[in-house]
């Protein structure tokens, strides 16, 4: 299975999608084959491209009845439901397009079945949708991951009349995700890659340490003196990609809670997600002994995580800063020692095990009903597990 990662800061839209993904190695005559089987008026020209001087591969969808049709939901889904595609196609087709319209829905204040869409409900945009589902598909894409959205900013006009950026549908669609404004007073976000990527990425994040193999540059439809329109696609193994190497650090320091609150409060933090939790004795203002409370999470553990020490702790502020870490891959196996289940933790690098450990708590659950020391109880699971290879 592979992953890819939408790196974002210079524009996201449908053609850019299709675009990047198309440049990582997929035939345009085969992806126009393809998309014929949706039998719509267009002509698709795939060519490449620059922007500011960096290439990229352009997709242009020409309608050729010189109009795009306004769409209700039960029109989209009749055509996506009738087409040759897969089921996984379809599905995520059907996804996307209904994102769409319940977006549209909220900000015209219709009814979904009422709702129809312009720009993004025209043929252009079903060969956006579809042809990116087809993509990944072929890609054998299984994980989608982005980076926080350049939304821009300014003006547009749409069929609705000049709007401000970025417009309703698309502010709608972002609800959740992480934008910000930059470098651009233009519209860098349209509707179609909004409802691509809401539907379809796992996580928004900045940029990861990652491992790929291969990168597409999809170039957008913008000339922006000094910013290349160009969407970026990282492409690789999902194996090898960890979101969550880039962690934060949440550190507190407290001279008036009681001892057994902040004992309590290290169970609680590893429930709410912590990664690790622990307390370093430290001489604070005025000569004060106190706790240093500190706390490693991943970005979207941090907000609960700070909560929670407000309301159970005296913690009056906390410090939060990304910090990188580099953790061994990790495996579980399970051997069976008196009859009870015993997980063996493997710790590889590179795949080679370096670490072989028994779960302690499995060792002590052992160890208690046998009543036998759980160090004996400790070796003997390593014995066993080399046994049996």
């Amino acid at each position: 299975m592979k992953y890819v990662f939408f790196d974002a800061k210079t524009g996201l839209s449908g053609d850019m999608i299709l675009g990047a993904l198309l440049d990582l190695g997929i035939k345009p005559a085969l992806f126009r084959s393809k998309m014929a089987g949706l039998k719509l008026p267009v002509r698709i020209e795939i060519k490449e491209t620059d922007r500011s001087h960096f290439r990229g591969l352009k997709v242009d969808v020409h309608v050729k009845d010189h109009g795009s049709h306004a769409r209700k939901w039960k029109d989209i889904a009749a055509l996506i439901k009738k087409s040759d595609f897969s089921q996984t196609v379809k599905e995520r087709g059907l996804a996307v397009f209904k994102n769409l319209f319940e977006a549209e829905a909220k900000v015209h204040g219709c009814r979904f079945e009422d709702t129809h869409l312009h720009e993004a409900g025209a043929d252009d945009a079903l060969i956006d949708v579809i042809g990116c589902a087809w993509l990944a598909e072929e890609l054998a894409v299984g994980e989608f991951y982005c980076s926080p959205l350049n939304v821009g900013e300014g003006w547009i006009k749409t069929s609705h009349g000049v709007l401000p950026v970025p417009p309703p549908a698309v502010a709608e669609l972002l609800k959740g995700v992480p934008v910000y404004s930059a470098h651009a007073k233009a519209e860098l976000v349209t509707p179609t890659g909004a409802a691509i990527v809401k539907t379809l990425v796992k996580k928004f994040i900045p940029f990861p340490e990652l491992i790929y193999g291969k990168i597409g540059y999809g170039a957008g439809s913008r000339e922006i003196h000094g910013l290349p329109n160009i969407l970026r696609v990282f492409y690789g193994d999902a194996a090898r990609f960890s979101p969550d190497k880039q962690v934060y650090l949440i550190e507190a320091t407290i001279d008036d809670s009681n001892p057994q609150v902040l004992a309590s409060f290290m169970d609680r933090a590893l429930e709410l997600g912590a990664l690790d939790v622990y307390l370093t004795p430290v001489v604070m203002k005025k000569n004060r002994l106190g706790t240093k409370l500190t706390l490693l999470a991943a970005l979207d553990r941090i907000d609960g995580l700070i909560t929670a020490v407000f309301r159970e702790t005296s913690s009056i502020g906390v410090r939060y800063h990304p910090v990188e870490r580099r953790a061994l891959e990790r495996t579980i196996k399970t051997i069976r020692l008196f009859g009870e289940p015993v997980g063996i933790k493997i710790s590889t690098l590179g795949g080679e095990p370096v670490n072989v450990q028994p779960e302690f708590s499995d060792c002590l659950t052992v160890a208690r009903k046998k009543g036998l020391p759980v160090k004996d109880v400790l070796r003997l699971a390593l014995k066993e597990f080399s046994k049996k290879g």
